[in-house]
């Protein structure tokens, strides 16, 4: 009997390895996920606009200012704070915490929960700074119906650990976001909740650190972990 040749093809039980999007794809849907988070204060804008400029609302003058000025805070507050949680932020390698905080405070001026800042060492590195900056705003989402989130950092044995205590009724994550947390796709869900949370575990594990997260009942609590340089 003669030997016959292993086949390649897989068992019927084998499951598919799971597609994760390159470089290109990935690039494409961060900015799909920023502009979906910019389109909603910019249309607001222009409705504000297209109020005063028509002769039949002018009894509705006051609300087209006020939600104008509202949405270009709105819209202010989210370009400030990507440019540290998404884009290279010019030059800087280093950021003071407190600045930090400001951006992240702008966005949670716009969300029901609040926000409470905890940080310990007088600078970070970039990478450590989209980390906290990225956390703050996941955090914001896993509390739909308010409450408290609480972020710490702590720098020791050249790393800076950092977590975030979500408090709230109805605390949750949603499962494409634990799911781009542990460096897995995003299933059938869309991409707008995964891709945030898939970029922040890349640039933990590229930087050498990592992120993870555990739910309880009204609470969320992620940890992450990061080279205190480079």
């Amino acid at each position: 009997m003669t030997d016959q040749p292993a086949s390649d093809t897989p068992a019927p039980d084998a499951e598919p390895a799971e597609i994760l999007p390159d470089a290109a794809e990935l690039a494409a849907q961060i900015a799909a996920r920023l502009c979906h988070d910019f389109i909603s204060p910019a249309s607001a804008i222009v409705s504000g606009l297209d109020l005063l400029e028509d002769p039949t609302a002018q009894d509705m003058r006051e609300d087209a200012m006020n939600l104008i000025a509202q949405s270009a805070r709105k819209l202010a507050d989210q370009l400030q704070f990507a440019r540290i949680a998404f884009g290279a932020s010019s030059s800087a390698e280093t950021f003071d915490p407190r600045e930090l905080e400001k951006l992240a405070q702008g966005v949670y001026a716009h969300v029901r929960p609040e926000l409470d800042w905890k940080i310990e060492p007088v600078s970070v590195n970039k990478p450590t700074a989209r980390i906290l900056m990225n956390l703050a705003q996941i955090a914001a989402g896993a509390l739909p119906m308010g409450g408290l989130a609480t972020i710490r950092a702590v720098e020791s044995d050249g790393r800076v650990a950092i977590s975030v205590d979500a408090a709230g009724p109805r605390a949750r994550l949603k499962p494409e976001v634990v799911r781009g947390l542990a460096g897995q796709g995003r299933g059938d869900a869309v991409s707008g909740a995964w891709v945030q949370a898939y970029y922040l575990y890349l640039i933990a594990r590229q930087s050498g650190g990592r992120v993870a997260a555990e739910s309880g009942e009204d609470r969320v609590t992620l940890v992450a972990f990061a080279p205190a340089d480079g």
